[in-house]
């Protein structure tokens, strides 16, 4: 039996080629990059490392055309020059910006155009030449490789002062790591300040008592006695329960306070004592309507716990007995130590107001004698 050849099947599968083939040359007319193309050349004056004939060429983020020939300048071994043909119409200027855009994960290297202003279009027959960025060529990895060539230059030359100020941060480390404590006070101390801290425990604040027993003085007061201020190293002018530690750190009482500075605090317990004592119209403090008959002069020279061997309160100090003439009548040192009960503030200042007593009681005693 013949077989006989779908003649209408075939005719009909040789019209649809034929249309797709008109299909496709009209696409690539009009819209493919078979259009009316506008021919720029791109110099570079370094490398162009990846670029190739086909590479798109995009002008503000749109793709406008292709690069069409790549070619070394034979005079400068260092320029390269590429033609790209872009879609007519494509407002490329003379000050048009041209560099490279590595494009996906593997880093296709594209031409990108940038319009910068709208000067008019070249009007010249001659192939405009545009003059691209001097990095264009450069890519990530090269920028990198030329910053850290730069970093090690830069290392190299200043080995020695790098190798100083190491030297000197391990030094300064380490005062800091000795000085620790310190520098913990020290912000503790900012902290208060700026009120962001923990609130300052209120301070203990103790009182001398002037004694009230004494023994029986028999003579009467023959002038007006004032007591000044008593003299003192720096050190004494302060309201601190001050220790002599033993060669090693002490306690430092830091919350403890006395009422008032140790030389006023002493003036005023040791008129107290002369009042307690049935004196209380021959001694004073020294003021400008007051015209006393004798002076009583005192210079610390000691008021403080001692830790030399066992705690101990010391009391010392000087006295002299001064006329209105201004002569010396007597001058004598009271020196006094007690005992203290431990090592704590509180046991410290019990210690030197015991001392304080009797040395008040020696005083007086003394200079109601004189006077």
């Amino acid at each position: 039996m013949e077989t006989r050849a779908p003649y209408a099947l075939i005719g009909l599968l040789v019209l649809a080629a034929i249309g797709a083939i008109f299909g496709f040359v009209y696409w690539l007319n009009n819209t493919g990059g078979l259009g009316k193309r506008t021919i720029v050349e791109v110099r570079f004056e370094k490398t162009v490392s990846g670029l190739l004939k086909g590479a798109g060429v995009l002008f503000n983020g749109i793709r406008v055309g292709e690069v069409t020939d790549l070619r070394l300048n034979t005079d400068n071994p260092r320029q390269v020059t590429a033609t790209i043909a872009v879609t007519a119409g494509t407002p490329v200027r003379a000050d048009t910006y041209v560099g490279l855009e590595f494009q996906g994960l593997t880093g296709v290297p594209v031409i990108a155009l940038e319009g910068r202003s709208n000067m008019p279009a070249w009007t010249s027959s001659e192939i405009p030449v545009l003059v691209a960025d001097p990095n264009a060529g450069v890519s990530m990895t090269q920028a990198a490789r030329d910053a850290l060539r730069r970093f090690e230059s830069i290392l190299t030359e200043n080995a020695e002062p790098l190798r100083s100020t190491i030297a000197n941060l391990n030094v300064f480390s380490a005062a800091l790591a000795r000085n620790s404590d310190r520098l913990d006070g020290l912000v503790a101390g900012l902290e208060r300040l700026v009120g962001a801290g923990p609130a300052a425990a209120l301070p203990i604040v103790y009182d001398l008592t002037p004694p009230r027993e004494f023994p029986a003085i028999r003579k009467t007061p023959a002038g007006q006695l004032t007591v000044p201020e008593p003299t003192a190293l720096l050190m004494f002018d302060t309201q601190k329960l001050l220790v002599r530690p033993s060669g090693v750190e002490g306690p430092s009482f830091l919350n403890a306070r006395w009422s008032d500075n140790i030389p006023k605090l002493l003036q005023a317990k040791i008129i107290q004592s002369f009042e307690n004592a049935n004196r209380l119209q021959a001694v004073a403090r020294p003021t400008d309507s007051l015209t006393a008959s004798y002076q009583l002069l005192i210079d610390i020279r000691s008021f403080q716990l001692s830790l030399s061997a066992a705690p101990l309160a010391e009391l010392e100090f000087t006295a002299k007995i001064l006329a209105d003439n201004g002569r010396i009548l007597d001058a004598r040192i009271f020196r006094v130590t007690v005992p203290s009960a431990g090592t704590d503030a509180r046991a410290a200042a019990a210690a030197l107001n015991e001392a304080f007593g009797k040395a008040a009681v020696d005083l007086v005693v003394w200079a109601s004698g004189l006077t």
